[in-house]
């Protein structure tokens, strides 16, 4: 089967450069689960957007990594957002994952925002070390090691400023380059409005919600060529 495939690269830095890469297949909704997973690894992506429909409800979706389909995730969600912004001429509202509540979505100048419950966000281990050059020398781990984990490090704790590098493979992605749903988790752990440094040189920006275990994570979304990838 050949699916045309929207690619974006999500919390992009301050110049375009960097961001985790995505896919968004639209209008999805006669395409099977088991696609999902063998799409994501074909593209060598942590995760694909499978967007079933889109009417005055929201936007219908599924989300897939390399392994299965995921509840919340943060890169997909923003990076969905921004596509059908730009698809559709109209910035959505709401996205509803079909496993977990629907969440908010909402565009500050050049930022994406999404807003959802973090009680759907993947399980992470998190790991403070003493700066961020201990964090960069961090080895990968192999696919043995099957790790879920992020490790950080305050770059300026007065300004909220974290180095961080998450590595996810028990779901097959070695390091992943920007993890929303761990930024998420972040900014509920601690407490504050974070600006996240990620992988190669991504960006991210999290905050707490104003609704108890709610967190919004935001980023810039740039546009790639799209892609026709036989599955």
């Amino acid at each position: 089967m050949r699916m045309n495939v929207l690619v974006v690269r999500v919390f992009a830095a301050e110049d375009g450069r960097y961001g985790n890469e995505l896919g968004v297949v639209l209008d999805a909704a006669a395409f099977p689960d088991e696609l999902g997973p063998k799409l994501t690894a074909r593209l060598g992506f942590s995760e694909t957007v499978f967007v079933d429909g889109v009417g005055e409800a929201g936007a219908q979706l599924r989300i897939f990594n390399p392994d299965t389909e995921m509840k919340l995730a943060g890169h997909p969600l923003v990076g969905t957002s921004a596509v059908l912004a730009r698809v559709t001429g109209e910035q959505p509202s709401v996205l509803r994952p079909r496993l977990s509540e629907p969440v908010d979505t909402w565009r500050e100048g050049e930022i994406t925002w999404i807003r959802g419950n973090c009680a759907y966000a993947p399980d992470f281990d998190f790991t403070q070390l003493d700066s961020p050059e201990q964090v960069d020398a961090l080895p990968v781990p192999g696919p043995e090691e099957q790790a879920h984990d992020q490790c950080w490090a305050w770059i300026d704790e007065s300004a909220g400023e974290l180095r961080v590098r998450s590595f996810a493979s028990a779901i097959g992605v070695p390091e992943d380059e920007a993890t929303g749903s761990a930024a998420m988790l972040q900014a509920q752990r601690l407490g504050r409005e974070l600006t996240i440094r990620q992988g190669r040189g991504s960006l991210l920006h999290a905050r707490p919600a104003q609704r108890p275990g709610w967190s919004e994570v935001g980023g810039r979304v740039v546009a790639e060529p799209d892609r026709v990838v036989e599955v």
